[in-house]
């Protein structure tokens, strides 16, 4: 017997059809959701009274958030995704098919399967709230729209459609009525009920004017081909399944009829699903679901410190940047400790970084209000004292360091949380220098602090859970997306990079040109190439980093006593401005056996650097879940979303169980 999850209650001729799935935040089509529906929908088939039904959701947040990505990730067959896409077709034909008017009563979000849910009722009413939100974005996670959306959503409102679908904009409820998804609209705080009742009787009794335009395909050929040159542009000449299969099923679903079309739909969604990168794209979305709530990680129970005054030390590029997360979330007093000569370029940088966000729109409050929370100062003052927080950003040299805490700890409460932003120093190691090294952490911000979403939380030896707990309150608090981890030379992020980098040198070294090595990597996916990478970050930096760990690298070697330390950072690197080679820093590759590579042969070698040294991190506990380095990676470095990270790139490719005999992800940890 299917659980009641879909519930039909009859008033005055009119059926009222309320869903919630228990348990669950949002509705989403779980197989249990899917058999109750189809419970209902015979039951209405039988109905020989009812002049109309409607369909509202129990969860004053959410109407239907669509399909369940754990179910669909788990698909490893076509004949499996057929089976149940032969159900949800069925299932919204079936509506679409009813004797009698249907009303979909919107309120929340209403997104992907529950918008397809939506398209198949006669109609759509919605709240005129926030939190309605309508749209399908299946595109966002690797898919595009397989329960009738490809072909419903254009029949109903034409070539925006298509737009709609490739971008996977959730649409406000009054632009939804715009574009002529939804037909009515209720002022938020309004009955929705009551006005669903009275559109479905004015539906009945041909009364409600519904705008159902015939529109013209004749040139969905051209929209397809403008449409798939969008989306290369967008992904840098990738063809990645879902996108361009969703234009495939628009552009030949559109020629024909809606049940052919769906047909077409189907075909393209089960090559869709069962690609790679609808895999890696949906692990993403669950990783960023996972990171998207950092408190969700702290002990369930634990009241978080309150932090109503924070300090920086240091006002440099790094410290700019965590003073402007602060102000501009937390919208506390700052205090900034750094020589006097700082000040003003500091409060010079950090105004223009706020002022650009406010012209976005992006500020909580006016840019002077913002700044008036900042006091640089250059000595310490008894205000230190009010500090709950204090985030030391100063010069990355052990010595300089130990200065700064032992002079910091008298200077600040007992129970005061302090935290390194230490790139590669070990926290366990400063902590030596602290009077309550359990209160304190690591904090590695990446740069620029303000774009990048990553921060990896470390924990040192003398760390207590309770500071962890503390500072992924912290990163909630400014909109971090934080991992966690045990110190670690590296952490995690540049644990996996550094070795990536050294391939990418080691392939530089046989004869490989330049270009060749970083086109691999982004047609692969990368954002830039590893050489251009290291020209961007500084190329003095990771060639410190790797000294300092007793590795030696001749090219980086070379390249830097020649006073090339990158384009940004001293005019001269690997690259001109025009972004081409600087044919001068040819003759500075340390030049081996040669050795050529192809492009496959060089993207492989990179995953597998990668791997084995997350292998080796999981192995030795410095994290416990393959998605802490896999969400690292991919807010860290940017590697590819359609990817899933390092870790669940290999587990897809196969590349996992042939190096150790098994998979990093669990079949049982797929979207968990």
């Amino acid at each position: 017997m299917a659980e009641n999850i879909f519930n039909l209650t009859k008033e005055d001729g009119v059926g009222v059809v309320t869903f919630a799935v228990p348990g669950d935040a949002m509705n989403t089509w779980s197989e249990a959701a899917i058999a109750s529906y189809r419970a209902v929908l015979e039951e209405l088939e039988e109905e020989k009274e009812l002049t109309g039904v409607l369909f509202i959701s129990g969860k004053p947040e959410n109407f239907f958030a669509g399909a369940d990505l754990k179910m669909i990730g788990g698909m490893a067959d076509p004949d499996s995704v057929k089976a149940a896409l032969d159900i949800f077709h069925d299932s919204f034909n079936r509506l679409a098919e009813l004797k009698f008017p249907t009303v979909a009563a919107i309120n929340g979000v209403c997104a992907g399967g529950g918008l397809e849910f939506a398209l198949a009722c006669t109609a759509r009413i919605a709240t005129d709230a926030k939190n309605t939100l309508i749209g399908l974005p299946e595109c966002k996670v690797g898919l595009f729209p397989g329960g009738g959306g490809s072909q419903r959503l254009p029949r109903l409102i034409g070539y925006p459609a298509v737009e709609l679908i490739l971008k996977g904009e959730l649409l406000p409820a009054a632009k939804a009525l715009e574009a002529g998804i939804i037909d009515r609209l209720v002022p938020a705080g309004g009955n929705l009920v009551e006005e669903a009742k009275a559109f479905l009787k004015d539906i009945a009794a041909g009364k409600a004017q519904l705008k159902r335009p015939h529109h013209d395909f004749s040139q969905i050929d051209m929209v397809a081909e403008k449409a798939r040159q969008g989306v290369l542009q967008m992904t840098r000449g990738r063809e990645l399944p879902g996108p361009m299969f969703g234009i495939k099923a628009m552009q030949e679903g559109l020629k024909v009829s809606l049940k052919e079309g769906l047909e077409i739909e189907k075909k393209y969604f089960i090559q869709t699903v069962l690609s790679p990168e609808a895999k890696g794209s949906i692990n993403t979305f669950f990783l960023k679901t996972m990171t998207d709530k950092p408190r969700r990680m702290m002990r369930q129970g634990l009241t978080p410190a309150a932090v109503r005054k924070a300090a920086v030390l240091g006002f440099g590029t790094m410290g700019r940047g965590i003073v402007i997360d602060i102000v501009r979330n937390m919208r506390i007093p700052v205090l900034v400790k750094d020589f006097p000569e700082t000040h003003e370029p500091g409060k010079a940088f950090v105004r223009k970084i706020l002022e650009g966000m406010a012209v976005k729109r992006k500020l909580p409050a006016p840019v002077d209000d913002l700044m008036g929370l900042i006091k640089p100062l250059s000595e310490y003052t008894p205000e230190f004292k009010e500090a709950d927080l204090v985030v030391e950003a100063v010069f990355e040299d052990i010595r300089v360091k130990e200065q700064t805490y032992r002079e910091l700890c008298p200077q600040v409460r007992d129970d005061c949380l302090i935290a390194s932003n230490t790139s590669s120093l070990l926290v366990t190691a400063l902590s030596k220098f602290l009077t309550h090294p359990e209160r304190f952490g690591g904090m590695h911000f990446f740069s620029p602090v303000w774009m990048m979403e990553l921060v990896e939380v470390v924990r040192g030896e003398a760390t207590s859970r309770a500071t962890v707990d503390n500072l992924l309150n912290f990163a909630a608090a400014i909109r971090k997306r934080p991992i966690v981890c045990r110190d670690n030379p590296g952490f995690v992020v540049n644990a996996l990079l550094l070795p990536y980098l050294l391939g990418a040198f080691r392939h530089l070294e046989a004869g490989n040109p330049i270009e060749k090595i970083d086109e691999a990597m982004t047609r692969f996916g990368m954002p830039v190439g590893p050489i251009r990478l290291t020209d961007e970050v500084g190329i003095d930096v990771p060639y410190k980093v790797l000294t300092g760990m007793g590795i030696e690298q001749d090219t980086l070697k070379n390249v830097v006593e020649a006073g090339r330390l990158g384009l940004k950072k001293s005019g001269k690197g690997f690259f001109l401005k025009d972004g081409t080679v600087d044919p001068e820093v040819l003759p500075l590759i340390a030049l081996k056996e040669t050795k050529e590579a192809t492009a496959e042969e060089i993207q492989t070698d990179a995953l597998v650097a990668m791997v084995r040294v997350g292998k080796d991190l999981l192995d030795r506990h410095v994290v416990d879940d393959p998605r802490m380095i896999d969400a690292g990676m991919i807010w860290g470095i940017g590697f590819p979303p359609d990817k899933g990270g390092p870790m669940k790139w290999a587990d897809i490719i196969g590349l996992s169980k042939k190096l150790f005999g098994e998979n990093f992800y669990q079949p049982s940890a797929v979207g968990s």
